[in-house]
């Protein structure tokens, strides 16, 4: 069963048509986001000039019977506070949001899909990072 965490990059992609993310998704038994990444694709949307499109889109998105949202624990803070303090010893610190996310990850055995290499950092969780799609 292929189980994955979609972060807000891959989102991102994934609308943008970036073919491995598209292809990742579509191989994906079960999709999963977090409340981190609801609320980074919400706030971008706030900014955007197409709000009520973005937010029309990511509805729909979260209603496929593939898709849930990750619920966020005790057991996540803890595996934040172990990811930051590895970072933080080898130097090699991430945004504080995708720290949230990794967590999110490592609790749940789930692969993240983004376009953010900055996970390949993160020795706990298994990463596909893709490039941005052309144009």
């Amino acid at each position: 069963m292929s189980r994955i965490l979609l972060d807000t990059s891959g989102y991102s992609g994934f609308l943008r048509g970036n073919v491995s993310i598209r292809r990742s998704l579509q191989e994906a038994d079960e999709i999963v986001v977090n409340p981190v990444i609801l609320g980074e694709l919400k706030a971008g949307f706030l900014r955007g000039k197409s709000r009520r499109r973005n937010e029309d889109e990511l509805a729909h998105f979260l209603a496929s019977p593939r898709v849930t949202v990750a619920g966020m624990d005790e057991g996540t803070s803890d595996r934040y506070a172990a990811i930051l303090d590895g970072l933080r010893r080898a130097g090699t610190p991430i945004p504080t949001n995708d720290l949230w996310i990794a967590a999110t990850a490592m609790q749940h055995g789930l692969r993240v899909v983004t376009t953010d290499a900055h996970f390949l950092r993160v020795p706990q969780i298994l990463v596909e990072q893709w490039g941005p799609a052309p144009g």
